[in-house]
């Protein structure tokens, strides 16, 4: 079975005030932004709408408003978020995390430990939930973030590694910390933090 991770740059205050909001223009410029992206989500998961859950749309609805929600469904709030996310964010490259194996995130970790990397970690992004009031979803998505003080920590942490002891570490392991990296210098050139959901 593949994983994926999903990474944004972006205004963690103001992705957290989207919720419960109540913005009614937030809402419509997101159904207006990601209007096929959202018809292709209900149609993938057509069945929740079949058995009385509630569209991509609504959950969107449901998230901007504050509830109510429907706790069975609460992957349906999930994504809800993150395409709240993508809306005030900037989607990252996400090549060495997309399609993934299971224990990918937990290599990297120890890969970027090993150069004493440790502000940062991208196991978290596979344990954390999306923000309450939304109800946890039973699997998917799970969601974390780096907050600005973590990256800019990370790349001070990143800057003291040796060439030789990062040429020490497995190839694939590398270019998926260089990407990690590359999250954080974009996060602090922006003064912005780092969102991620795995599914």
């Amino acid at each position: 079975m593949s994983y994926s991770l999903t990474t944004y740059v972006v205004d963690l205050d103001v992705l957290h005030a989207s919720v419960g909001s109540k913005d009614d223009k937030l809402r419509r410029m997101i159904g207006g932004r990601f209007k096929q992206h959202l018809s292709g989500f209900d149609d993938q998961f057509s069945h929740v709408s079949d058995e009385g859950g509630p569209s991509i749309r609504d959950a969107i609805r449901a998230v901007i408003e504050g509830g109510p929600f429907d706790e069975q469904y609460g992957f349906v709030y999930g994504y809800a978020y993150k395409w709240i996310c993508a809306f005030h964010g900037r989607s990252l490259f996400n090549n060495d995390f997309s399609p993934m194996r299971s224990g990918w995130l937990e290599t990297v970790d120890k890969g970027l430990a090993e150069l004493g990397v440790t502000a940062v970690g991208v196991e978290e992004f596979s344990f954390g939930c999306v923000p309450s009031p939304l109800p946890a979803p039973e699997l998917e998505p799970c969601y974390g973030e780096w907050s600005l003080t973590e990256c800019r920590k990370a790349l001070e942490q990143w800057e003291a590694v040796t060439e030789e002891r990062r040429a020490a570490l497995d190839p694939s392991v590398l270019s998926a910390a260089e990407s990690c990296m590359d999250w954080c210098r974009t996060a602090v050139a922006a003064g912005r933090g780092v969102a991620g959901f795995f599914f």
